[in-house]
Parts: C-alpha cells; sequence; structure tokens
C-alpha cells in the first residue's frame, strides 16, 4: 500500500494529468485535492482527448474511486458538463464522490473575478477569469456556498438572498455590471444540487477507510509549485496551495499517512499569464518549443510563455514538497535541438545565486547562468527503455537529476501512455529505490 502525491514542479501545465492517469493504474483512489476549473489535465487514451477540469484523472479506470476533496472549489455546471460528457464516450462516473464541505462557485464570482482583472489593466495577475479567486476569497471571509448547503433548500435559499444581494451592491457600485436576479440563480443551483447529490459524501471519511483496508491512494493537485499562494511567486500565483502539504488540508488526512512525493516537470519549463520567467525564449525558438509542444492552455486556450529547464526553481520544488522522485515530461519536444541550455544559477547584481529568491523585485532581476549540453538530434518518441535513447538524451537526463538531487523514475515521450519509460513504479516500487543510487537501466536515474 502507498499514498503518493502527485505535484507540479514548475509553474502548471507540467504534464501531471498524463502522469496522474499512468500511476491511476496502480491506484484503488484518486484524489483532487485543491484548485478549480481553472486547472486543466489532457489525456490521450487510444487517440482519444480527454480534458478535464475538476473530476479526477482516474475517472478512466472503472473500478477507481475519484474523490473530489474539501480543498478544491466545484463550479456546478462545469462539473456536470464533465459527468455528461465521459458518459456520452461510454466512461462511468459513479465512483466519483464529491466532499460535502467543497466551497461553490457562484455566478458573481466569475463576475467579479473577470472585472477586476480587466480594471487591474497593467497589473494584472493573469487569472484565468473562472471565479476561483474570489471563491476561495468568500471562504476565508466565512461567507462561502458548501456543496452541503446546496443539498439544503430553505437553508440556501435564506443563505443566498442575502449573499447575492450583497455582491449586487459590489457588482453594480464598483465594476458598473447589471445585478443578478436571486430567484434565478437560487432555482438554477437548486438543479445543479440534485444533479450532484447521488455523489456527495464525508469523502475524508471514505479516504480514511480506505487507508485502514491498506487500498492504493493517489492524490493530485492542480497548477504547480511556483503558483503556490504562499510559495510560488506572489502575486502572480493561483488562490491555493498546490504544493503537496496542501493535500492533507484539502483532503482532511494526516501529514504521516503520505508515503511519497512524485514531482513532475518538462523537459524544458513554460509558463502562463503574467509575472517573471528568468530562463524565457524570445523569437524564433520559443515559437519553435511552443508549436512542438503544443503549448496551448487545457483551460484558458492561450500560448504559454517557453524557456530552458531552470533548475534553481527545481531544486525549490523539491524542498518545498520533499519530492523523491521526478517524473520529466515532453523530453522528445527537445529532440531536434543542436544543443540544449539548462539554467544552473542565477545571477543577480553581479552575485551567484544558486536559490529561488522570494522578494518578486530581486527574482524579476534574475539572469540565467546556463549550462550547455549537446542535442541528440533524433526521435525519441519510440522510446520505451532507457536503453533506447540516445546517449545525449539520458546523459541530459542524468544531468537533471543531479541537479534536482533526486532520482527520476518516468520519462514521457509523447501524449500517449504508451510514450512513456518507467523506470520505477512510484506506487509499487520499493521504497529503497527511491534513494539516488549508481543509474543503471535497472534502476532510477539519479546522480
Amino acid at each position: 500500500m502507498a499514498n503518493v502525491i502527485v505535484i507540479g514542479a514548475q509553474w502548471g501545465d507540467e504534464g501531471k494529468g498524463k502522469i496522474t492517469d499512468l500511476l491511476s493504474r496502480s491506484a484503488d483512489v484518486v484524489v483532487r485535492y485543491q484548485g478549480g476549473v481553472n486547472a486543466g489535465h489532457t489525456i490521450v487514451v487510444k487517440g482519444q482527448t480527454f480534458k478535464l477540469h475538476l473530476i479526477p484523472s482516474g475517472i478512466l479506470y472503472p473500478n477507481t474511486d475519484c474523490i473530489i476533496g474539501c480543498g478544491t472549489v466545484i463550479d456546478p455546471e462545469v462539473l456536470i458538463t464533465e459527468i455528461d460528457q465521459l458518459e456520452e464516450l461510454g466512461i462511468s462516473t459513479r465512483n466519483l464522490l464529491i466532499s460535502e464541505t467543497a466551497h461553490v462557485t457562484m455566478p458573481y464570482h466569475r463576475l467579479i473575478d473577470q472585472a477586476s482583472e480587466e480594471r487591474r489593466g497593467s497589473h494584472k495577475i493573469g487569472t484565468t477569469g473562472r471565479g476561483i479567486g474570489p471563491t476561495y476569497a468568500d471562504k476565508s471571509e466565512r461567507i462561502g456556498i458548501r456543496i452541503l448547503d446546496l443539498m439544503e433548500p430553505e437553508g440556501l435559499r435564506e443563505q443566498l438572498e442575502w449573499t447575492i444581494n450583497y455582491k449586487n451592491v459590489i457588482l453594480s457600485k464598483l465594476y458598473n455590471l447589471p445585478p443578478l436576479d436571486p430567484k434565478e440563480v437560487i432555482d438554477q443551483y437548486l438543479g445543479y444540487a440534485e444533479r450532484l447529490r447521488p455523489h456527495v459524501v464525508d469523502t475524508s471519511v471514505k479516504i480514511y477507510d480506505a487507508i485502514q483496508r491498506r487500498r492504493n491512494i493517489l492524490f493530485e493537485g492542480a497548477q504547480g509549485t511556483l503558483l503556490d499562494l504562499d510559495h510560488g511567486t506572489y502575486p502572480y500565483v493561483t488562490s491555493s496551495n498546490p504544493v503537496a502539504g496542501g493535500a492533507c488540508v484539502g483532503t482532511g488526512l494526516g501529514p504521516t499517512m503520505i508515503d511519497r512525493v512524485i514531482g513532475v516537470a518538462k523537459a524544458y519549463t513554460t509558463r502562463v499569464g503574467e509575472g517573471p520567467f528568468p530562463t524565457e525564449m524570445h523569437g524564433e525558438l520559443g515559437e519553435f518549443l511552443c508549436d512542438r509542444g503544443a503549448e496551448i492552455g487545457t483551460t484558458t486556450g492561450r500560448q504559454r510563455r517557453c524557456g530552458w529547464f531552470d533548475a534553481v526553481i527545481g531544486r525549490y520544488a523539491v524542498r518545498i514538497n520533499g519530492i523523491d522522485c521526478l517524473a520529466i515530461t515532453k523530453l522528445d519536444v527537445l529532440d531536434e535541438l543542436e544543443e540544449i541550455k539548462v539554467c544552473v544559477a542565477y545571477e543577480i547584481d553581479g552575485e551567484r545565486c544558486e536559490h529561488f529568491p522570494r522578494n518578486a523585485r530581486r527574482f524579476t532581476l534574475c539572469q540565467p547562468i546556463y549550462k550547455t549540453l549537446p542535442g541528440w538530434g533524433v526521435s525519441t518518441t519510440h522510446c520505451r527503455s532507457l536503453e533506447d535513447l540516445p546517449r545525449q538524451a539520458l546523459d541530459y537526463l542524468k544531468f537533471l537529476a543531479e541537479l534536482m538531487e533526486v532520482p527520476i523514475a518516468i520519462v514521457s515521450l509523447g501524449a500517449s501512455r504508451d510514450q512513456t519509460i518507467i523506470v520505477e513504479d512510484p506506487i509499487h516500487g520499493p521504497k529503497r529505490a527511491l534513494l539516488p543510487v549508481e543509474s543503471t537501466s535497472a534502476s532510477l536515474l539519479s546522480a
């Protein structure tokens, strides 16, 4: 039995959806612990593409229980749409469980999110406009609507009548937007409640019960470490905690029950939205990576900014999350490059810096210090073992493992499930194998 957290080790969009999908075949339960519909997981199975925003990736496995934990914020309309789309494709959602204490994204959250971002002008954050931040804000202000509130019609009517009238003042006076009709919103959400009612439970009990029964549990978050509200590149961050510690808070699980943390990182780096990005490429090379890597946001449709692999933020992610091993994705995107750069440190005001600076101004001043490695110049999409990889590609992976000071357990070489090298299964592999060892084809890639 193993309880494993999958986290993003960069700015999100690292390919967590595919890695979670791969590991789900060894998991009995998959739990989503934070974020909302601002997340987007794209999974390709037998040539068919699935884009999920709220439902855990494990839903594609019929015998896997999928849980949306209390740390998420749920837009019922989007969730019901996902359920319907999956059912139409013949994928059952009977094993989907929703936390009764998860907070609900309301229409006023989306309106305020979009209007606030527009008003920021040149100081915009780069939010998805899906109402996630305002939902979490209401949760902190203790005026939020929870899933369990949807299940009680009379209490919901009373609560929402006051809340919507309160929000209408903000919409009309601050943003010059038309007010919402309380009755219309209440009736709409009561309809959503009846659709979701069969899935609503106390998920913390379900998770604890699964642990007691020694079932394998996989915890997946949205976004990435550098977008964490407390540990990311603030203020250009999300409104929750994607880091490994967020899995405990967002599910009601004690930290002593976590066995491993696997970090997912691209073989290069991308970022969506605003904020500093030291290794960002501009011009032809950046466009090449964007086109070859299909770097378009699943949720936003925005083009991702591309840059070289940044080992400074990588080491930071290892430290903040307690990462045991890595999954490196999109190695194949680098196949055609003659040489590849890796940021090993920064230069700030003429001084070398090997640690991620928490001061936003100093981070903006960071200039990357690169190590240049030779490319391999041949396709890797067909590789299914370490022996299949070109020597230069293997050397590149070893160099990343050395810089990050953790072994590499999985290498992804394309969007499909089969385009993967699994060096060691983080769920069923022995714990000692996750420690740095001499790199061989039968062990984890490590320093």
